[in-house]
């Protein structure tokens, strides 16, 4: 099998309807799926054979779709990556999976080639609207390489809580059936229209929005970025009928509403909330506002990545991530008043992650997924997060992994300890920021620091506050009491 039969399946019986549109531009299923091909092609005159990792650098472009499928279509395997990443992150990336080819949007290409330097990985630049430049010597599709259900489909790096990203893997036959199941679960049909505002590169937006609108045969209408006024008048505009979103995004979009209330969205039937808890008052001012139902889940990186839904057919419980999947099994390991960590079963789990063995039986024992969250179940079978892995942030529907921005404030010669927290935020969720115990002999302050790890890491990640202090809190053994930070 190949996670690439479902466009092909979508462009045999819905060829000659929209796939995926950015504006102007516009992608039907057929040209999508010959697009596909022809980077097969490209990729096998470059050198890529089966099982090879290439790397995806691309925000929402109808690019992305063609890239991923042609990848995909090669046999190889997608490794996808925010264009916002830096040369020593991408560097990782390049390393850890040992890339061939990197597919980097021309604004971060040059970012890409730095961190690919020293590498045996080649770096090919997408200008936006230039595959046809790109594609004109490889006119005819390269035929489907034909992948066993067990062979890793795509490679999604997340760094849990160790600030090391490793790369999750997730095979032809998990990613397939679970987005299978998301779009019945979604009751989508060709006539659909889904709202791609969430990031392709990210799980939520790559599978639950790209992948499940091309195995349904709908139409994915992209936004380059997020802006809740752009959306709501691209809603009206494009008749969007499913929109998919983190809770900031709600948030956004409610006030953009109470301000202007005169765009029309009658069109949106269902909406999907997932990456971090949807406040309940947010939820129902939503639904108030406009009129459809808003159904939360809970999914990562690691479980293809759905786990559990509220659904169409069955009673919702705001506040509750749902019950478990068609074919997924949930339980709470060593509940204490009700609440323990939540692990998950199923054909959606990950083979584990790349190159790293003892990091995979850590996390899976015993079939078991562990994720590192905590969450209680009623006598009804609906889970609730309770709360989130341990320290990340969630800034603005991105995740942020502490350690991995401690460890770069500690490159900085006069930093002696630095912990990195969440703080509250109206417009994104939680901010980024630190906590820095200098060095007697340091030459620096708040805003150095701050412009110091800002060059080092995505533009998302850095510590907008930095509060300097004469030492961090710490327990009996020496570790920092990251509860004990106060002051901002």
């Amino acid at each position: 099998m190949n996670l690439n039969d479902f466009l092909t399946r979508a462009a045999d019986t819905c060829g000659d309807r929209t796939a995926v549109e950015l504006g102007a531009q516009r992608l039907t299923y057929a040209e999508l799926h010959a697009l596909a091909g022809r980077t097969a092609a490209l990729l096998a005159a470059r050198g890529v054979r089966p099982g090879d990792r290439v790397g995806l650098m691309l925000p929402n472009l109808p690019e992305f779709p063609v890239l991923y499928y042609g990848i995909l279509r090669a046999g190889a395997v997608v490794v996808p990556m925010n264009p916002l990443l830096r040369q020593r992150e991408i560097a990782h990336y390049v390393r850890d999976c040992t890339m061939t080819l990197l597919l980097a949007h021309q604004d971060a290409a040059e970012e890409a080639r730095r961190g690919a330097d020293g590498a045996a990985t080649s770096i090919v630049s997408i200008a936006p609207g230039g595959l046809v430049d790109l594609l004109a010597g490889h006119p005819d599709p390269e035929p489907a390489t034909a992948r066993g259900g067990d062979d890793v489909a795509v490679i999604l790096y997340t760094s849990g809580t160790t600030g090391v990203p490793k790369g999750a893997t997730l095979t032809h036959a998990g990613l397939a059936r679970n987005c299978e199941i998301t779009a019945r679960v979604l009751r989508l049909t060709p006539d659909d229209v889904m709202m791609g505002c969430l990031p392709l590169f990210h799980a939520f937006g790559q599978a639950c929005a790209m992948n499940a609108a091309v195995i349904a045969g709908a139409r994915l209408t992209l936004l380059s970025r997020f802006d809740p006024g752009q959306a709501l008048r691209a809603i009206a505009d494009r008749k969007v009928t499913v929109f998919e979103g983190v809770p900031t995004m709600y948030a956004a979009l409610l006030a953009e509403h109470r301000r202007d209330s005169r765009t029309e969205t009658d069109s949106l039937r269902l909406c999907i909330s997932s990456g971090a808890s949807l406040p309940v008052e947010l939820l129902h001012g939503f639904e108030a506002a406009f009129g459809c139902s808003v159904l939360e889940g809970y999914g990562m990186s690691e479980t293809s990545p759905v786990v559990s839904f509220n659904h169409l057919d069955r009673p919702r419980k705001p506040g509750s991530v749902g019950t478990p999947v068609e074919g997924v099994e949930m339980r709470i390991l060593d509940p204490q008043d009700g609440v323990g960590e939540l692990c998950v079963r199923g054909h959606n789990v990950m083979a584990g992650y790349w190159g790293r063995p003892d990091a995979t039986a850590e996390t899976i024992v015993d079939g078991w997924l562990h994720t590192g969250d905590l969450a209680r179940v009623d006598d009804d079978g609906y889970y609730y997060i309770v709360d989130r892995k341990k320290d990340l942030i969630i800034r603005g529907g991105y995740n942020v992994y502490p350690r991995e921005i401690e460890e770069v404030l500690y490159e900085h010669p006069g930093v002696a300890e630095a912990a990195v927290i969440g703080i509250r935020h109206d417009l994104l969720g939680e901010e980024v920021a630190a906590v820095v115990a200098l060095r007697p002999d340091a030459r620096t302050d708040a805003e150095e620091l701050r412009q110091f790890v800002r060059h080092r890491v995505a533009p998302y990640k850095y510590p907008r506050e930095i509060r300097l202090v004469d030492a961090l809190p710490k327990g009996p053994t020496g570790k920092i009491l990251k509860r004990e930070i106060g002051g901002f």
